[in-house]
């Protein structure tokens, strides 16, 4: 069965390669703007204080541009279980870790949660266990996502800490501005450092930064005031991968206002990502938009 399978390092492998194709005849590298699919991956597992097991995904949208929307269904379902696990369905360009959690019993044992994604006529699978292989902590995610934790002070660092006010669901009508308020701190640990002032940029920038962004709904008939930075890697700008990018300072009273405007009703989920550069924490908020 294993020959048959996407199995996460494998899936993340050939994601990488189809978005930078190698061609022979020139051997110039290719970079998909728009039209191909997203892949899932399974990042790893970790352990809670209860014994249980979280089990961790991302994916791989291998365009650079286009935000792909595949609704909770046949197309993008979880399983065994509902098929609705709290999974993305507004995909980001590029390669978005630690994105979801599925928690599991502590007598999981040899079981898989599989993912099946969907999109631009191609389906993908992501397989997650708890081979102990796949075992992740913070350290590990410092050392992917921003090459922290060579240094002492580093391996101390704590993911920030973030929550929205007010309730958790809201309803506003088309074309009504809903304004929402991020409240973020951070221990501080990185140091705030920019992006490297030139590509290739191996790591983003650190230190404490915060944005809102669509995770479920289609995305393309939301908009943000103020405009929000790209919380996935672009090297061309409002990216904290973007050379010689900084984290805006942060307020003094650690809020981060927004307002969100719906052009279509239904429902969908805004994230705000607390992010310092090694270590990510979000919170949602669920919007019901009504004619």
């Amino acid at each position: 069965m294993e020959t048959t399978r996407t199995v996460t390092r494998t899936a993340l492998c050939a994601a990488l390669l189809c978005l930078t194709a190698l061609t022979a005849a020139s051997g110039q590298t290719i970079i998909y703007s728009r039209g191909q699919n997203v892949a899932p991956a399974f990042e790893g597992w970790e352990q809670n204080p209860d014994g249980s097991f979280n089990l961790v995904f991302g994916y791989m949208n291998r365009n650079m541009d286009e935000h792909v929307h595949v609704p909770v269904g046949p197309d993008n379902r979880l399983e065994p279980g509902d098929i609705d696990q709290g999974q993305p369905t507004y995909f980001l360009p590029r390669r978005n870790r630690y994105v979801f959690r599925i928690r599991v019993p502590h007598d999981f044992g040899e079981q898989e949660v599989i993912w099946t994604l969907t999109s631009k006529g191609k389906t993908e699978k992501a397989y997650a266990s708890l081979r102990p292989d796949y075992v992740i902590d913070d350290l590990l995610r410092m050392k992917d996502i921003g090459g922290l934790g060579v240094k002492e002070i580093e391996r101390r660092n704590r993911a920030p800490e973030v929550r929205i006010e007010g309730a958790a669901a809201r309803t506003v009508g088309v074309g009504q501005p809903l304004t929402l308020t991020a409240v973020a701190s951070d221990d501080g640990i990185p140091e705030p450092k920019a992006a490297a002032p030139r590509v290739p940029v191996n790591y983003n920038a650190w230190g404490l930064r915060v944005a809102w962004f669509v995770y479920r709904g289609s995305g393309e008939q939301v908009w943000f005031e103020p405009e929000q930075f790209k919380v996935y890697t672009d090297y061309r700008g409002n990216s904290p991968w973007t050379p010689g990018w900084a984290p805006p300072p942060v307020p003094a009273d650690g809020q981060f206002p927004v307002t969100a405007t719906f052009d279509e009703p239904g429902t969908y989920t805004l994230r705000v990502m607390a992010h310092d550069g090694g270590l990510i924490t979000n919170a949602d908020v669920t919007v019901n938009v009504t004619e």
